[in-house]
């Protein structure tokens, strides 16, 4: 039986990925740093507390593990992207060069790596891996989070040509479903989109900027279903892929959906005066379908009824 470490199983997308390798024939270890995730609490995963940028920590976490998957991360919302955009940078650069070397250094079969979309320039059309180009300048708000994420990939490719680990770098579109962060001050668009209609109190749903930004939405299931996938199916020492639905929803268009959804009624007022990321980006997975076979299957409608039903029962209820 393999042994499978989960990276940050406290956080969004690791808790959710842990919740599912739950049920698969691993034997499961997972880390936090500050917060304990209870939802994890008896079940089938050994969770160690652990600060991924201490060296002599990491190594002695890695011994003996088949399979890594990192998904830990300084991250934030929107407000934080625009007004203190050097929280994501110094801290990740740090952890993933600390995680990779320890990779090396014990034997890690195959390390999974979440990197992002954001060293892509906006585009009418959807983006393959290829369109990324490293001598065009990234949007200003994703200047420091980008090149962290180019360096992060290029870091872990290094180490697969060494011959030793096998590296999956996914870069992922905005990831929304249960455990996201539902806080204002810290959550992404989902999430802040829909606590704002279902703890309106005002029966007026503001919007930062015109709203007519557009954004690639995906579903954590099927983020998980990758995971599983290219564990299972990829053969190349380095894999980059794009995971997304391929598809663009404006902030706009999103609200009226939960709006609808949730049957509430809300006039829509846009403040012109925040900031907003006026970056359109979508992704075309063809090479994940080809070499992986995956593809998304969960619509947004079917990924918002989801992630309503979860809310309501574990959210509003708790808060």
């Amino acid at each position: 039986m393999k042994n499978l470490l989960i990276l940050g199983a406290s956080g969004f997308i690791g808790k959710n990925l842990a919740l599912s390798f739950i049920k698969t024939n691993f034997n499961l270890f997972g880390t936090y740093n500050k917060n304990f995730p209870k939802e994890l609490k008896n079940k089938k995963i050994k969770l160690i507390k652990c600060d991924l940028t201490n060296k002599s920590k990491v190594e002695k976490l890695f011994k003996n593990k088949d399979i890594v998957i990192q998904c830990a991360a300084t991250t934030s919302g929107a407000k934080d992207i625009v007004e203190k955009p050097y929280i994501h940078v110094n801290d990740n650069a740090i952890m993933n060069s600390v995680i990779t070397k320890a990779a090396y250094n014990n034997n890690v079969n195959h390390v999974i790596i979440f990197s992002c979309t954001v060293m892509y320039r906006s585009s009418p059309k959807a983006l393959k891996e290829k369109d990324f180009d490293a001598n065009k300048e990234m949007y200003p708000n994703y200047f420091g989070a980008g090149w962290m994420k180019v360096f992060v990939e290029k870091m872990s490719e290094f180490y697969s040509r060494l011959n030793r680990n096998k590296y999956t770098l996914i870069r992922h579109s905005n990831i929304y479903g249960p455990y996201d962060k539902f806080d204002l001050e810290k959550s992404h668009v989902f999430g802040a989109t829909m606590t704002k209609i279902l703890k309106n109190k005002d029966s007026t749903l503001k919007i930062w900027g015109d709203g007519k930004e557009k954004r690639d939405l995906l579903y954590i299931d099927d983020l998980t279903d990758f995971v599983k996938k290219c564990i299972k199916k990829q053969k190349k020492k380095y894999g980059l892929y794009n995971v997304g639905s391929g598809k663009m929803i404006s902030i706009n268009m999103l609200a009226d959906k939960i709006m609808k959804l949730s049957n509430k009624n809300l006039s829509i007022k846009h403040d012109k005066t925040k900031k907003s990321l006026k970056n359109n980006v979508y992704l075309n997975c063809d090479l994940a379908k080809k070499e992986i076979g995956w593809s998304s299957k969960i619509s947004i409608e079917q990924g918002i009824k989801k992630t309503l039903t979860w809310y309501k029962k574990n959210y509003l209820n708790e808060k």
